[in-house]
């Protein structure tokens, strides 16, 4: 090889190795010193002039921005984008951009260049946010907006009022309930959705000859293999026992409990109103008893069962905590647009059903989704021990 081109390739990787490093280092270096420059600006166009700097900004969260109370108000006051993302004392406001100077690679790589690349990740960042608020107590909220200031008797509406006492009373912070108060709020169910398509995926891989599957929507099940007539379905977030495999048939075996003169289904738990299987008139005869116990709580008798079945191989997953990933994420996109979401294990199984009952009005869940949400809850309930296995 010629010499000078030898040497001009050597200078060229170690220019793409450090060069291109230095670069990113020099460009980090002048964002953090014009965003530390803004800080304290007297003017909403100072302070917001570094924000909109990237079209990004600036043709989305910024038009958003405008069109709300804390850009225009009766009382003309303001809020910039240093004053709800930015802290005020010097230290936690470098750190804050420390952390976001990797949106400066992001950037370069045209990560959200365009409204369909940012409408997939809004969610994604708007958690980012939410979550850093979070963890701050609603910091820079609280610069403007004083607990100690607020007065209930000018509230329009009484149970505003009642419920915002109730979240202060409770430790809640002001991003657990005023999300959105500034830009759009994202699509809350594409986080789930997508857990959704992963299990889809999961599933097709999946060919498992024995061992335990679990649903993840409600499946018809058949009591021989070549039948065509459903005798009854399984409900989502059902364990069963793979027995015998047919090509896309499997023999399944459904363990649960059925309760003395509800007969039709079958449930989880003695005594977890958590339902596994609804019967058709001929699944009934099919139906093993085990045992019978009476509970000495409620004095009710319950039978221990089981039941054998045929259904189709689609729609089953073997892995357990990525069926409960699914419906955290269906937990928090359902519960958190209105305020903190309710931790699973705050209710007994069995409350989950009217608690949960009461909030669906206020959800767009579909028929399958709620119950694999009231599935998810109650086996994630405080009696039922964090999940069933």
């Amino acid at each position: 090889m010629n010499k000078g081109v030898y040497v001009s390739t050597i200078l060229n990787r170690r220019f793409l190795k450090y060069g291109l490093s230095l670069m990113v280092v020099a460009g980090i270096i002048a964002i953090l010193s014009m965003a530390l420059a803004s800080i304290g600006g007297d003017s909403e166009d100072k302070q917001n002039q570094f924000c909109i700097f990237c079209h990004e900004m600036k043709n989305t969260v910024y038009k958003e921005y405008q069109k709300t109370i804390h850009y225009s108000n009766r009382s003309g006051m303001r809020a910039a984008c240093n004053d709800c993302h930015v802290p005020t004392k010097i230290i936690p406001a470098a750190v804050r951009k420390v952390k976001a100077s990797k949106e400066l690679w992001a950037k370069f790589q045209g990560t959200i260049d365009t409204p369909g690349k940012f409408e997939k990740k809004r969610l994604t960042m708007a958690k980012l946010v939410w979550a850093d608020m979070e963890s701050n107590n609603s910091r820079e909220c609280r610069t403007c907006h004083l607990v100690q200031g607020i007065d209930f008797k000018q509230f329009k509406k009484p149970d505003a009022a009642k419920r915002m006492k109730k979240g202060l009373e409770e430790g809640q912070t002001c991003i657990n309930c005023h999300k959105g108060i500034a830009h759009e709020m994202p699509d809350m169910a594409s986080g789930f959705k997508a857990r959704y398509n992963e299990l889809e995926t999961l599933s097709l891989k999946e060919k498992k000859e024995k061992g335990m599957v679990f649903t993840f929507t409600t499946k018809p099940f058949f009591l021989e293999k070549n039948d065509t007539k459903k005798a009854g379905k399984i409900l989502p977030g059902t364990q069963l026992e793979i027995l015998e495999r047919t090509g896309d048939k499997l023999k399944v075996k459904i363990d649960g409990w059925q309760q003395d003169g509800v007969a039709p289904l079958i449930y989880a738990l003695q005594g977890k109103r958590i339902f596994s299987a609804a019967l058709g008139k001929k699944a009934l005869p099919e139906v093993q008893v085990l045992k019978t116990m009476v509970d000495a709580d409620t004095d009710l008798t319950w039978h221990e069962v089981s039941l054998t079945c045929w259904i189709t191989s689609d729609i089953l997953v073997s892995d357990q905590e990525k069926l409960w990933e699914y419906g955290a994420d269906m937990h928090s996109a359902s519960c958190s647009p209105c305020h903190s979401a309710t931790p699973a294990n705050h209710f007994l199984a069995n409350q989950w059903m009217g608690s949960l009952k009461s909030m669906s009005r206020n959800t767009n869940l579909d028929k399958e989704e709620y119950r694999f949400l009231l599935k998810y809850l109650q086996f994630n309930a405080s009696d039922t021990g964090g999940g069933h296995h």
